[in-house]
């Protein structure tokens, strides 16, 4: 049975990315070795980081004067990054969810950190609207989508202060104006490849402006430097990274990738707003495309598990909500195709009729 995967990450990646990796953990490059075990030194593995670098300098219309720089970590070890080499004296985020919340947390190990808006108040589900950015800040931080909740910030803000977004669960799913920002960065297991890198875009001339010491592998200087090569990368994430900049640029880039995200969320909020069973859980003009959050109403509460197991009769896995929310979470990143959209609306659709 064909299997059609809204995990919210790990989470599905394209037949392409999968296919080409495989091949690479067999043979590499016609090396002979696999992916898993080649230098990262070798020619043929920095022809990989060379190209995947500049695949997503085009895609995204990165300007001069940035680097692409490929990280361990996870996007959890940016939330302390940041402010190691941002953060002078105060900077100011928003809180709207538990990323954003724990990018807040660590950020005030380094500073003053003001807390402009928060959604806490209605367990996330809006963004908030009307703060202002102070101008006295060192730099602005947002998360850009909450997995979690199914929020989503789909415009670039424009503020008079540095700009800092994470965009782990939406990169590449819209055009972003990356002159405004000083760091973007983003966990790949959303929209990019396996988890185990991240990717950051950092404007060069934002670094080397704090007094502290900063430790060799915290300081994005060091990694600019050596071209994201100081200590060894995390290899097969980066080859499949490539592999999915390479397919997305074949399909026709970010504005056609969004165009398949719009339209996917679409059909699916679409179905949840007609239901009688089935309702939304975030502020429409907040919903994110990304991760789709709904819960059952009143009325039929207690049908949760068994509408999980009626949709995994139907190949569908991946939709059971994070506990902080409850319900279902099903996430359309740029790799799930519309068929299984399709597939989930018409199990919505059927198993209301059931009952």
């Amino acid at each position: 049975m064909k299997k059609h995967n809204f995990y919210a990450g790990p989470s599905i990646l394209s037949e392409y990315t999968i296919k080409n990796t495989a091949d690479a953990i067999l043979d590499f490059a016609g090396t002979g070795l696999s992916i898993l075990e080649v230098s990262h030194r070798s020619k043929e593995f920095t022809a990989v980081i060379e190209e995947a670098q500049q695949l997503v300098k085009e895609l995204l219309e990165v300007p001069e004067g940035y680097s692409v720089l490929f990280l361990g970590g996870g996007a959890s070890m940016q939330f302390c990054m940041v402010p190691y080499n941002l953060l002078k004296k105060k900077a100011a985020y928003i809180d709207t969810g538990t990323w954003a919340s724990n990018a807040i947390k660590e950020a005030r190990l380094f500073g003053e950190v003001e807390v402009l808006a928060s959604s806490k108040d209605k367990n996330y589900t809006y963004i908030p609207k009307g703060f202002v950015v102070p101008d006295d800040v060192d730099y602005f931080h947002y998360t850009s989508n909450n997995t979690i909740y199914g929020t989503e910030i789909r415009h670039d803000p424009q503020v008079n202060v540095p700009l800092v977004a994470d965009m782990s669960s939406d990169i590449f799913s819209r055009p972003i104006d990356v002159s405004k920002y000083d760091i973007i960065y983003a966990g790949a297991q959303k929209n990019l490849a396996p988890a185990g890198v991240t990717i950051v875009i950092v404007k060069d001339e934002c670094l080397g402006n704090v007094d502290r010491a900063i430790p060799t592998m915290l300081d994005y200087r060091t990694h600019i430097k050596k071209g994201s090569m100081f200590n060894t990368p995390p290899v097969l994430p980066i080859y499949s990274a490539l592999q999915t900049l390479r397919y997305y640029k074949e399909l026709g880039g970010v504005k056609e990738m969004e165009r398949r995200d719009l339209a996917k969320a679409e059909m699916l909020y679409e179905a949840i707003d007609s239901s009688k069973m089935f309702v939304g859980t975030v502020e429409p003009e907040d919903r994110s495309i990304m991760n789709v959050c709904f819960v059952m109403k009143p009325e039929y509460d207690g049908l949760d598990k068994e509408f999980i197991d009626f949709a995994s009769t139907k190949g569908i896995v991946g939709i059971k909500g994070h506990r902080s929310v409850g319900g279902f979470r099903a996430s359309l990143y740029n790799a799930l195709p519309i068929e299984s959209v399709k597939v989930l609306v018409e199990a919505m659709k059927e198993f209301e009729k059931n009952h």
